[in-house]
């Protein structure tokens, strides 16, 4: 059973079958958001992902924000949206050639967004509808 389904743009139905949120900034002692901490966290997401399902793994390219404010020792502020999500999907096979009875595809899939709430159907984040399903996910057996 998912938690629920999201309607690509390409018209593809995928389940949500698990979901972790965090906050991008959260722990957070000392420092600023600049692209070196923002590059760690996306690092960290990556291999957490990476070892936590057997999927592949996509990064949707998170947006980025420059306010006008002092850059220290790291370079500018640059901010990412305040939650990081790693989510496994699944939906039909890829390959016509498989059973759709005993196949399935799968992508573990990593974006931001400003809520900590779960996508649905047509209000997803546009960056996570338009992920390229028929090209990152894999095929795989029950």
């Amino acid at each position: 059973m998912s938690l629920t389904r999201v309607i690509l743009t390409s018209g593809r139905s995928v389940d949500l079958s698990e979901v972790r949120f965090s906050s991008t900034y959260g722990g957070m002692l000392e420092g600023y958001p600049c692209k070196p901490v923002n590059e760690m966290k996306i690092k960290g997401l990556l291999h957490t992902a990476e070892s936590a399902f057997r999927a592949p793994v996509h990064l949707v390219p998170p947006p980025r924000e420059y306010p006008d404010q002092y850059a220290g020792a790291f370079g500018p502020v640059e901010v990412l949206p305040p939650v990081a999500c790693v989510g496994a999907f699944r939906s039909t096979a890829l390959d016509p050639a498989h059973d759709p009875v005993l196949f399935r595809s799968a992508l573990t899939v990593i974006w931001f967004q400003s809520t900590p709430r779960v996508p649905s159907d047509c209000d997803a984040v546009t960056a996570l509808r338009d992920v390229d399903w028929e090209g990152l996910a894999e095929d795989y057996e029950l």
